[in-house]
């Protein structure tokens, strides 16, 4: 018999959360089962976004990441309910950009905190994302900056994993809507992002009529 899927089974322990403190054992057993989902997401914004925190002095591990979410997310849901797949994801996407950011501004700091105190010199802030290149960054605001259904299905197929299925299951719309606006979103994408494909041999991006693909 095959497994019941994953967000089926999350949205079972949302709507089974009551909203008084006798809802821990829900929660835990809520995380436990969309821990697999949590991981993936995890790994994919540490890859994708900050690498250079699984680097030295840090060598960030998915799993140490994933740990600290998952106790973000059992305080979280003890004041949150959301009603839904799709609001608990988006809010475990928030968690995880929080914890990447600080840990990014920590590192951040470690140079400025010596130089201060070997010169006496207040060192320049830090930027919370300063471990992206100015091109990661500009893909990232790319990504923010699409229409909101586009940008929601981007989100869950590239970037948690999930497939056309389960992305049309979660946003409640069919597979073809969740391709059109996939499509759309890469189209928006590659025009946002032309000029960072790199050019063929005997021409620039513009002469070939080519643009990046997302």
């Amino acid at each position: 018999m095959d497994e019941e899927p994953t967000t089926a089974v999350i949205q079972r322990y949302l709507d089974a959360l009551p909203g008084d403190q006798a809802a821990d054992p829900i929660i835990r057993d809520l995380l436990d089962r969309a821990v697999g989902r949590l991981r993936l997401l995890c790994a994919t914004f540490l890859h994708r976004s900050y690498p250079r925190l699984m680097q030295p002095p840090l060598n960030l591990e998915t799993d140490e990441l994933l740990g600290g979410v998952v106790a973000g997310l059992l305080t979280a849901l003890r004041t949150t309910r959301p009603p839904t797949v799709r609001r608990f994801f988006a809010l475990a996407n928030q968690h995880i950009r929080w914890q990447l950011s600080a840990l990014a501004r920590r590192l951040d700091e470690q140079p400025a905190a010596a130089a201060l105190a070997e010169s006496g010199v207040a060192a320049s802030p830090s930027s919370s994302d300063s471990c992206l290149s100015p091109d990661g960054r500009r893909m990232l605001a790319a990504i923010e900056a699409l229409p909101e259904d586009e940008r929601e299905v981007f989100d869950l197929v590239r970037i948690q994993g999930l497939t056309h299925a389960e992305a049309a299951g979660v946003v409640g719309v069919s597979e073809k809507t969740v391709q059109r606006r996939l499509n759309r979103a890469r189209l928006l994408l590659a025009e946002q992002l032309a000029d960072l494909r790199p050019a063929p041999s005997g021409g620039t991006p513009e002469a070939t009529g080519d643009t990046p693909a997302p």
